[in-house]
């Protein structure tokens, strides 16, 4: 059974860092695509940066400069490191991951639980 789990979140006062992990584990034969959204309250979910197997890395407009996606493909492992952060950057925070547990598998998307990343002004 393939499980994603976040872990770092937290509150930090605006222009402060935090850095997000997340863990894709299981039964996992490969990984492909992983990524960090975000959504708040009333809104929908919305791509803060992916990273593919190879490491080429895209971001929203919004985090451009400020955040930075990276990834250990031995340890199955996706991290976020948030600098500057603003306010509006307030949301929960969702690590996804495209994989498969057998090679003859399709890929299959797979979301972790959310971790609350607070920012005060």
């Amino acid at each position: 059974q393939v499980q994603v789990v976040e872990s770092g979140g937290g509150l930090v006062q605006a222009g402060g860092s935090l850095r997000l992990s997340c863990a894709a584990f299981g039964g996992i034969f490969s990984i492909h695509d992983m990524g960090w959204f975000r959504q708040v309250p009333g809104k929908q979910r919305d791509v803060v940066a992916t990273i593919t197997s190879g490491g080429s890395t895209n971001y929203a407009d919004s985090v451009k400069g400020r955040f930075t996606i990276s990834r250990d493909n031995a340890k199955g492992t996706v991290y976020l490191q948030m600098n500057s952060l603003k306010p509006e950057d307030t949301a929960v925070y969702y690590c996804n991951a495209d994989a498969k547990s057998q090679s003859w598998d399709p890929v299959y998307n797979y979301w972790g639980q959310g971790t609350q990343v607070t920012v005060s002004s």
